[in-house]
């Protein structure tokens, strides 16, 4: 109790969360030492109605960095990224072996879509795959269609098993000024896109803006590490966003 005390001494905060969080909740919220997290994962299991079991694995499975690396990304603070998605995504529960096609990660994604949605986060549904689209009478396919509730946005998203290439940008866009024009309805806002890659190239993303213009890539994980070097890669990945993000600062104020 006296823990609890020092670590939720705001009471415009505690109060709206221990009428929606039990005791139980907050026993494994305690030992987080980073009190930013702690407040990202009260919320999360507030807002989401999470239960014991669930909170204990959205902490297990780094959300809160794996978000913070995400929002890093999103250098002009773009409303409908922040805190909408994760780098990387952790997709262990598809089982696909060593060497797969991409059409083969879609059936993945499509046969465990509960858990696909729960890792992707609250308020995403699901709506078509395989997206057609008609431009200048040639077909293209969106691979994986979804709305977010909360953001009233269609959210595309496009599967690669490679490495990111600047051209994934192009046609993105290209997804999403067509959702834009034939798709979106009233009330809705501009659709925004994920491409999941097996490996992002983080560099070229940050030359290329894209957050600028509603898009964020991120790496998928099919296969998880240890817990020990999950955490230390996780941290990695987190330390170099962070750098990177001070480095694109310093330049902008000597320019």
């Amino acid at each position: 109790m006296l823990q609890f005390a020092e670590q939720f001494p705001d009471l415009s905060i505690v109060v709206p969360l221990a009428r929606q969080l039990s005791w139980s909740h907050f026993t494994i919220l305690i030992p987080i030492k980073n009190q930013e997290a702690k407040l990202f994962y009260a919320n999360l299991a507030a807002n989401g109605r999470l239960g014991k079991r669930e909170l204990r694995l959205q902490i297990s499975s780094k959300t809160y960095e794996r978000t913070t690396i995400a929002n890093l990304q999103n250098a002009s603070e773009h409303p409908a990224i922040v805190n909408t998605f994760k780098d990387p995504y952790l997709l262990d529960f598809l089982g696909l072996q060593t060497a797969y096609l991409e059409k083969d990660l879609e059936h993945a994604i499509l046969r465990e879509l509960e858990a696909f949605i729960l890792e992707l986060g609250k308020g995403f549904a699901f709506v078509e795959r395989q997206k057609r689209m008609i431009i200048d009478g040639e077909d293209f396919h969106l691979d994986l269609l979804f709305y977010h509730r909360h953001l009233k946005r269609l959210v595309a998203i496009e599967l690669k098993l490679g490495r990111f290439e600047a051209g994934h940008k192009g046609q993105m866009e290209l997804y999403l000024k067509w959702l834009d024009k034939y798709e979106k309805t009233d009330g809705e806002q501009s659709p925004i896109g994920l491409i999941l890659c097996a490996e992002s190239s983080r560099e070229q993303i940050e030359l290329l803006e894209m957050h600028k213009d509603g898009i964020m890539v991120a790496e998928y994980w099919t296969e998880l590490p240890p817990k020990e070097q999950l955490e230390q890669k996780i941290h990695s990945i987190l330390t170099e966003a962070r750098e990177r993000m001070e480095r694109s600062k310093m330049r902008k104020l000597s320019s």
